[in-house]
């Protein structure tokens, strides 16, 4: 869909160009959607996993550590990715982002995007008892 959009805005901008403050306006936002769908091209190439100690891309680079994760919101109003969950870490980590999968700005961590509901909340019923081992027995 975005590239159908940069498509679009492009040829609207070449095929009737307006007053040339808006020719630019027009091929920037072309430009940005076709980056913006090959960044997301290439973030869901990849798949997120959840060990024992941690949350991972399947390239092995860490979004949360188990023991670093203060909570975990998937509520409503919560200003998560769809279909997902944000995770609150104890520690800062540098800001990052897998456009679809994950985003990362300072202590909060959002999983989640084009993930399915069912993936998610697998995830979150693995996490929910290494989160909080005193509840395995209730």
């Amino acid at each position: 869909m975005l590239s159908t959009v940069g498509v679009l805005v492009i040829y609207v901008a070449l095929t009737t160009p307006p007053e040339p403050i808006w020719l630019v306006f027009l091929l920037v936002v072309g430009v940005a959607a076709f980056w913006l769908a090959y960044r997301m091209w290439l973030a869901t190439s990849d798949w997120i996993e959840l060990t024992g100690t941690e949350i991972r891309t399947g390239s092995g680079l860490v979004i949360a550590r188990v023991e670093d994760i203060e909570s975990v919101d998937q509520g409503v109003f919560a200003f998560k990715p769809s279909n997902g969950f944000l995770l609150k870490t104890k520690e800062s980590a540098e800001k990052s982002w897998a456009p679809g999968l994950w985003w990362r700005l300072g202590r909060r961590v959002g999983i989640g995007g084009l993930t399915t509901a069912a993936e998610t909340k697998s995830m979150l019923q693995v996490l929910h008892p290494l989160l909080h081992p005193a509840d395995k027995n209730a």
